[in-house]
């Protein structure tokens, strides 16, 4: 079987190649100057990447030539599709007038007003660059809160790329120990003393998570966690899990933050809101800055006063040269003013109908598999088990996941590299219908060979 699917891998990267060569070139070139050749990892791919001459809708165009029906949409965060006529009229105007100040503009308090009136938990907010930052700025304001210096996270959970975060990540299965706590590190010369202060917790697993948060209830300054787990092909918690993240902090005065960088475009007010669920503070990126860097972090005022100088509380400086530049600040108004809940609506029935298609192709083909996701959210997973957790998911077989990928890609389809995606408001239902009937005939394919 494997040799089979292997060879037919081969088959799929030479056609790759062959419609790729200006990007191969441009490949070689980039990495003489930058490791990988390009300044984000998450842009590689075997056997290397594309590169983008320009992006309209829903439609991707390489610098061969080749479109690309994009699900990826940069990481889940152009929800208006690429080159929106919003955004760009916004930037248009505020470029005229200038692009960065040493003084706050009128945009920071618009955009922060539309996304605090929508956001049950976010009564304040400031913003930063990017997601990492913002769930940075989260851990740090709930420390100054609590004078408590420990962070709960869960064991895949992905918070950005910073030391305390980037704890159990993605562990390899040799790797794995019995229990989550003390963790693993996720690279050589990473401290070892962070994994004192980091506890893993296991996903969906209320009985263990309770035995390791009580154990260091007296040092746990928050929980930082995604409602709806990205890296698990957008799984979301189990509602009584959820439940009891929320009871659990609230009886030991832990800061409950959600990461809602992905998530947040489920719902006006995000996956809390579909949940009902609120946390102390919410970290938030991707589809507020309207396809420029952007994060953001808030929550309770109490524990946001931490950060007000003009306050008596004031604890914690929060700096950052660009933060809340005008550009983003007025292309992400303009994201958040276009997003009626109406839109919400019939992105997450198309997603609800996908789900549905897909799962049929496999149950029909008899090919193991899991759909998950939520919303417009969805992910493609080869697994003969229930995915509830990390270990569950890494079963995943890695040999199917790439094969589809490419054939996909090779299909004018683009999908993040372990076939999650989502979609944006300009996805059409010809669009699913071209990505089912892709997934169809590649996994017919692949039927064939196992």
């Amino acid at each position: 079987m494997s040799e089979k699917l292997d060879q037919l891998l081969e088959k799929q990267k030479n056609q790759y190649i062959s419609k790729t060569q200006k990007s191969y070139e441009m490949q070689k070139i980039s990495e003489q100057y930058m490791p990988g050749g390009s300044t984000r990892t998450t842009q590689w791919m075997e056997p290397y990447p594309f590169y983008a001459d320009n992006a309209h809708g829903s439609i991707m165009t390489d610098i061969d030539g080749n479109n690309y029906l994009d699900f990826m949409i940069n990481a889940t965060s152009l929800i208006l599709g690429h080159s929106s006529d919003e955004v760009k009229n916004v930037l248009n105007d505020q470029i005229q007038k200038g692009t960065a100040y040493s003084a706050p503009t009128d945009g920071q308090a618009k955009l922060a007003k539309l996304i605090t009136d929508r956001t049950p938990s976010m009564e304040t907010l400031r913003f930063t660059n990017s997601g990492t930052e913002a769930t940075m700025m989260a851990i740090m304001a709930a420390r100054a809160y609590t004078n408590k210096h420990k962070i709960a996270k869960f064991e895949g959970g992905y918070h950005g790329t910073h030391d305390h975060v980037s704890i159990s990540v993605s562990p390899k299965v040799e790797n794995l120990k019995e229990s989550t706590h003390p963790g693993i590190l996720q690279y050589p010369g990473q401290p070892e003393s962070l994994l004192n202060d980091v506890i893993v917790l296991p996903f969906n697993d209320i009985e263990k998570s309770k035995e390791l948060i009580n154990a260091h209830r007296e040092d746990l300054a928050c929980l930082i966690m995604e409602p709806v787990i990205s890296g698990l092909g957008y799984l979301p918690l189990d509602q009584d899990f959820l439940q009891f993240t929320r009871d659990i902090t609230n009886e030991l005065d832990i800061v409950l933050i959600y990461d809602e960088i992905q998530s947040y475009r489920l719902a006006p007010g995000g996956a809390q809101e579909i949940f009902g669920i609120t946390p102390d503070m919410t970290s938030l990126g991707k589809i507020i800055g309207g396809g420029l860097p952007v994060g953001a972090f808030g929550g309770k005022e109490e524990i946001m006063e931490t950060l007000n100088p003009s306050s008596n509380n004031y604890k914690l400086s929060h700096a950052g040269t660009f933060n809340g530049n005008p550009l983003t600040m007025e292309a992400g108004a303009a994201v958040m003013s276009t997003l009626t809940k109406d839109k919400y609506t019939n992105m997450n029935s198309m997603g609800d109908s996908l789900r549905t298609k897909l799962n049929s192709i496999f149950d029909e083909l008899e090919i193991d598999s899991q759909i998950t996701g939520i919303g417009s959210l969805f992910g493609i997973n080869f697994n003969s088990n229930k995915i509830k957790d990390y270990r569950s998911f890494i079963n995943n077989n890695n040999l199917l996941t790439k094969v589809l990928f490419m054939g996909l890609l090779n299909d004018g389809i683009l999908m993040q590299t372990k076939n999650a995606g989502a979609l944006n408001i300009k996805t059409t239902e010809n669009d699913l219908n071209k990505l089912v009937g892709s997934v169809r005939d590649i996994s017919t394919e692949i039927k064939s060979n196992l």
